[in-house]
């Protein structure tokens, strides 16, 4: 029973996106595996339920019999269990939840201990990935939920909760203060994030024409290049000061051009997230909130 459920699952699934490698990413699955749970089914009616065209596949008549039939008894189940989760609470299982590098040193914490006291019997699967790859998990399903600068979404598939604004800093070994905060009023020599992350995408699209002499996919390799004097760092206020002590560093405020960007929680429009995914979400919000009223170090 527990494979023909299984079976019936995946069908819907690649009927949904009309192709198997697809449907496979979608449910965390190899394609071989895909494949064989449709020719099992297939084997138990008698009948081809797909036909291959040019970019993936389309249902036979009996593969859109078959669907009509079961599809909205399957959302009735997949509703009816996830109301008695809301309704109900559930105190164990797993929230895979995507997110910036950046947010581990300043949000992540607070949002991980607060979720983890009120629910000690649930397990936190953190992923730190860049702006684009917390999108791509989310979209796929291999995340439940993401943090992510509202900047790298662009998506219908995907619902969007403001968190809280980041203003971005320099940070420097520098020893004497900025002549001004005006950035496009001197050279720049800059350690940031791979080209494809928001926060160096943000840096570009500001106006700024700045030499970026190094690059680095984590808070602390760019902070120990910068130490060294190779170049200054642009990165959220946020930050913690002890942090940057511990490098030799200090931050200075920007006042022009404004560098500021939205970091947002993200699901997947088409599923109703289950009751863990949401205490974490409300978790999030609330120290969000929190830290908008809490000045900055």
């Amino acid at each position: 029973m527990e494979t023909l459920d299984r079976a019936l699952r995946y069908f819907l699934c690649i009927a949904h996106v009309e192709s198997l490698s697809r449907a496979a990413d979608e449910l965390g699955q190899n394609q071989s595996g895909i494949s064989k749970q449709l020719a099992a089914l297939e084997r138990t009616l008698g009948k081809p339920l797909f036909v291959r065209t040019g970019r993936g596949v389309r249902l036979t008549d009996a593969g859109q019999l078959l669907r009509e039939a079961i599809e909205p008894a399957y959302r009735r189940i997949d509703l009816a269990v996830d109301t008695i989760r809301q309704r109900h609470g559930v105190s164990q299982g797993t929230v895979r939840l995507a997110t910036v590098h950046t947010l581990s040193y300043y949000f992540m914490a607070d949002v991980a201990a607060s979720f983890m006291s009120s629910h000690p019997n649930a397990n936190l699967s953190l992923l730190g990935r860049s702006s684009p790859d917390v999108v791509a998990l989310v979209e796929s399903g291999k995340a439940d939920i993401g943090f992510v600068y509202d900047a790298a979404v662009d998506c219908a598939d995907l619902i969007s909760h403001p968190l809280f604004d980041d203003q971005m800093c320099l940070i420097s070994a520098r020893t004497e203060p900025l002549p001004n905060a005006d950035l496009n009023t001197q050279p720049l020599r800059l350690v940031g994030f791979p080209s494809h992350y928001a926060l160096r995408r943000m840096v570009h699209s500001s106006g700024l024409e700045p030499e970026f002499v190094a690059e680095a996919e984590t808070i602390d390799a760019m902070l120990r290049l910068a130490s060294s004097g190779v170049g200054d760092c642009i990165l959220p206020t946020r930050i913690p000061d002890k942090l940057l002590a511990d490098y030799g560093l200090r931050k200075f405020p920007i006042a022009h051009p404004p560098l500021q960007r939205r970091v947002v929680a993200i699901l997947r429009a088409d599923r109703q997230p289950q009751a863990l995914t949401t205490a974490l979400l409300s978790c999030a919000m609330t120290i969000a909130q929190e830290m908008q009223t809490t000045p900055t170090e």
